[in-house]
C-alpha cells in the first residue's frame, strides 16, 4: 500500500513552508515513527515522521516551497522489513562447475614457504641522532633508501665556514613563522529561510510601530555568585541540575511583573490587556535563528523548577524540535547577550509584548561601597519598553526592583520585600 505524507499545519495563519532537509535517502526503507525530514515555517522547524514502515520516495527537494496539505513523500508499506540495497552492490554470479573449481583453487591455502634464515638485526647507529633533518629531506631519504650516514658521507669535507655558520645558527633567535594569507574574493549566496524572513519583518515592524525606549542600570552579582559557589554541589545533588544565573533573573522578573503590571501588558486593538501571571520567554540562539520558548507561570516556580523547564525548552530549540505551543503566548521576554561577550545593548521588543530585559556579561569593575572603592562583579542591565504602554517611572522602578532582588537574593522569598521592614511592620 502507498501512503502519502502531507505537509502538516505548523500553526494558525501559516499556509506555506519550506522543505529544510531530508534525514534519509530517497528509496531507503524507513521504520515506523522515524523522523524522515524537516520543514521550516516562518516560526519554527518541524519534523516529518513516518506513520508506518516502508520504502520512501521523495516528492519534494530541500529548498522547495510547499503549501500545507501538499504531498512531501510517499511510503510503500509492502517494502517494510526489506534491507536497503547497498550502493554499487553487484548481483550474485551464477554458480557453475568451472566457477566453483576456480573458486576452490583461489581459496586453497598456498604451499608453505620456506622461512629464510634469520639474521641478527644490525646495531642502531646513534652517532647522528642530533642531526636536524627537514621534513622534505626526510621524505627524500626514505624514497631513495638513504640513511643520515649515507648523506653525510656524500658531502664535501667540513670547512671553517661551515663551523662558523653552524655557530651563528645556534646563537640566532628563532625565526617567527609567517602566516601566508591567500587573497580571495569569493562569496556565498543562499536562500533566506522562512524563519529568517519572518524575524526580519518583525524586527522592522518593532522599529516602525512602537515607541521604544531603553533604560539602564547595573547590578552587583557578588551575592548570586557566592550562592552558586557555596551551594552548587548541594543543589545538583538535590535537584539533579546545575544552578545558573538565568533562573535568578527569571524569578526576580516574575515578582517584579506583579509589582509593576504595566510592564506585563500589551495592546490589542484599542484595548490594553494586563496579565496577572508571568509567562516569560527566554531568547535562545540556534543554527536556524533566534527562538523564544516560553516558561509558563514563572511566578509559581522555584529556581530548580525554572532551571529544569529552561533546560528542556532550550534543548528542544537547539535540536529544532520546538513547537508553536512552546513559543506562543509570552507576556515578557529576557535575552542574554552576555553569553557572547556583550557589555551593553538595547534589546528590541518582542511584539506585542510591552518590554524586554537584556542581560550582559559580568565584569569586575571598581565600585564605591560604604565610601570605599572595591572590585565587584558587575552586570549592566537594559530594559527596552513600549512608551505607549509603560511610563518612565514604572520602567525605572521595575529595573530597580530586579537589581535589588539580585543583590539580595533571599528577598525573593518575601516577594521582593524588606525583611527588616516586615519585622518592624512598617
Amino acid at each position: 500500500m502507498i501512503i502519502e505524507l502531507k505537509i502538516p499545519s505548523p500553526g494558525e495563519s501559516i499556509s506555506e513552508v519550506e522543505v529544510g532537509s531530508w534525514l534519509v535517502e530517497d528509496g531507503e526503507v524507513v521504520d515506523q515513527d522515524q523522523e524522515v525530514a524537516e520543514i521550516e515555517s516562518e516560526k519554527a522547524t518541524l519534523p516529518i515522521i513516518a506513520p508506518e514502515a516502508g520504502r520512501i520516495k521523495f516528492m519534494l527537494q530541500p529548498g522547495d516551497t510547499a503549501k500545507v496539505g501538499d504531498v512531501i513523500c510517499t511510503i510503500d508499506t509492502e517494502a517494510a522489513g526489506e534491507a536497503p540495497a547497498e550502493k554499487g552492490e553487484a548481483p550474485a554470479a551464477e554458480s557453475t562447475p568451472a566457477a566453483a573449481e576456480k573458486e576452490q583453487e583461489q581459496s586453497a591455502p598456498p604451499p608453505a614457504a620456506v622461512a629464510p634464515e634469520e639474521k641478527p638485526a644490525p646495531e642502531k647507529d646513534t652517532s647522528h641522532e642530533k642531526v636536524k633533518i627537514t621534513p622534505v629531506a626526510s621524505r627524500k631519504m626514505e624514497e631513495y633508501g638513504l640513511s643520515v650516514e649515507d648523506v653525510l658521507a656524500g658531502l664535501r669535507r667540513i670547512t671553517a665556514a661551515d663551523v662558523e655558520a653552524a655557530r651563528q645558527a645556534m646563537e640566532a633567535p628563532p625565526k617567527i613563522p609567517t602566516v601566508s594569507r591567500e587573497i580571495t574574493r569569493e562569496k556565498k549566496t543562499e536562500k533566506m529561510s522562512q524563519l529568517r524572513k519572518k524575524l526580519s519583518s518583525r524586527l522592522v515592524a518593532v522599529k516602525n510601530e512602537t515607541a521604544m525606549l531603553t533604560t539602564f542600570n547595573e547590578v552587583d552579582m557578588s551575592r548570586v555568585i557566592r550562592l552558586r559557589k557555596t551551594y552548587q554541589e548541594a543543589f545538583i545533588k538535590k535537584h539533579d541540575i546545575k544552578l545558573g544565573f538565568m533562573s535568578f533573573f527569571i524569578k526576580a522578573s516574575s515578582i517584579a511583573l506583579m509589582k509593576f503590571p504595566g510592564i506585563n501588558s500589551m495592546i490589542e486593538g484599542e484595548n490594553i490587556v494586563t496579565y496577572r501571571y508571568a509567562d516569560i520567554g527566554v531568547a535562545v540562539q540556534t543554527d536556524k535563528g533566534l527562538m523564544v520558548p516560553v516558561i509558563r507561570n514563572a511566578e509559581t516556580l522555584g529556581l530548580a523548577e525554572i532551571e529544569k523547564v529552561l533546560k528542556e525548552l532550550a534543548g528542544k530549540a537547539r535540536r529544532n524540535r520546538i513547537t508553536m505551543d512552546d513559543m506562543s503566548g509570552g507576556t515578557f521576554t529576557i535575552t542574554n547577550g552576555g553569553v557572547f561577550g556583550s557589555m551593553l545593548s538595547t534589546p528590541l521588543l518582542n511584539p506585542p509584548q510591552a518590554a524586554i530585559l537584556g542581560m550582559h556579561n559580568i565584569v569586575e569593575r571598581p565600585v564605591a561601597v560604604n565610601g570605599k572603592v572595591e572590585i565587584r562583579p558587575v552586570m549592566y542591565l537594559a530594559l527596552s519598553y513600549d512608551h505607549r504602554l509603560v511610563d518612565g517611572r514604572d520602567s525605572v522602578g521595575f529595573l530597580k526592583s530586579i537589581k535589588e532582588m539580585i543583590e539580595d537574593p533571599a528577598s525573593m522569598l518575601l516577594e521582593g520585600g524588606d525583611a527588616e521592614k516586615l519585622l518592624l511592620e512598617i
